[in-house]
């Protein structure tokens, strides 16, 4: 059984990504008066993109085409460990929150050094900002995920998630805070609003976008692929680990399906406000992302303080 909820939380997110940078899309020209592109766009382009033939620097290394696939790998494994359809199948190996964050971590390390790889100024440039901001990211990230894991006593996505379904009181407060911070955590790892512009291919702005300036074809395919799939994966967390309800004990089929049909709806809300925040906001300076990123870790540390002392 549990064997296969691996394979299907695997397969649930990487067909599902595509969609949330489609709602976003569309809530987003909806918001600024606009029709906007179907929400099925994003998967229109991944296949036109698998399509195209690929131009490939005569400097690069292997390093430039292992690292789509160590990308997108990554996100596949942090997949098969989340509490998507239940808390109760969680798979061990990857559904601890240490491994989440070190399989992030390896993510973006190989997505900074492919942008190294070719000796490309922008690529430099992107690969050096990304690293500033994952650095800066990481405390309230992980810190975040620690605060639920002191409230529940577990380490493990999936009995975190179990657990905190059943948390009331005062217990909520310290929970709040670490999702407000886990919240700004979703937006930096993601490039998204104020940290970063994901449709800027600017030079004074891009920072994800300019990593990736050198790919095309399959291989941009696979970058942008694995993009969509952080993104969903943190909203997951988000929507069913920090707020669970919705969810079921049961591994029932009709049980399963009302508990994905919650956990739709949650994911629509926190799209909607991502959508939301972007089009009624601008983007930071790069001199001012410390402060946002500061004010994560801080947050985490308040929900951690409230929860021991």
């Amino acid at each position: 059984m549990e064997w296969t909820f691996f394979i299907l939380n695997m397969l649930t997110v990487t067909a599902l990504s595509p969609l949330t940078l489609g709602i976003i899309r569309k809530v987003k020209a909806r918001a600024q008066n606009r029709s906007g592109a179907s929400v099925l766009q994003p998967y229109r382009d991944l296949i036109k993109l698998f399509h195209k033939d690929e131009v490939i620097s005569a400097d690069a290394s292997w390093i430039f085409s292992a690292a789509p696939v160590i990308v997108f790998a990554t996100t596949l494994a942090i997949a098969s460990g989340l509490p998507l359809f239940s808390p109760v199948p969680s798979f061990i190996p990857t559904g601890d929150l240490l491994v989440f964050v070190y399989l992030i971590a390896t993510g973006a390390f190989f997505l900074a050094l492919a942008g190294l790889d070719t000796g490309s100024g922008f690529g430099g440039i992107g690969s050096s900002r990304e690293m500033t901001i994952a650095a800066l990211t990481e405390g309230g990230l992980i810190l975040s995920l620690v605060a639920v894991a002191l409230l529940t006593g577990a380490a493990n996505l999936g009995i975190m998630s179990a657990a905190v379904s059943g948390l009331s009181g005062m217990a909520l407060l310290p929970l709040s805070i670490a999702a407000a911070a886990f919240s700004i955590a979703l937006l930096a790892e993601n490039a998204r609003y104020p940290v970063d512009n994901p449709a800027t291919h600017l030079e004074l702005t891009m920072v994800h976008e300019a990593m990736i300036l050198e790919y095309s074809g399959p291989k941009l395919a696979l970058m942008e692929w694995a993009s969509a799939s952080k993104l969903l994966i943190f909203v997951i967390i988000l929507g069913n680990v920090f707020a669970p309800w919705g969810m079921t004990q049961s591994l029932t089929l009709p049980s399963l399906g009302l508990a994905f049909l919650f956990f739709a709806l949650k994911a629509l809300v926190i799209l909607a406000a991502i959508a939301l925040i972007e089009s009624g906001m601008a983007k930071f300076r790069f001199f001012r992302v410390p402060d946002l990123l500061f004010t994560s870790f801080v947050l985490s540390v308040i929900a951690i303080l409230l929860i021991v002392v």
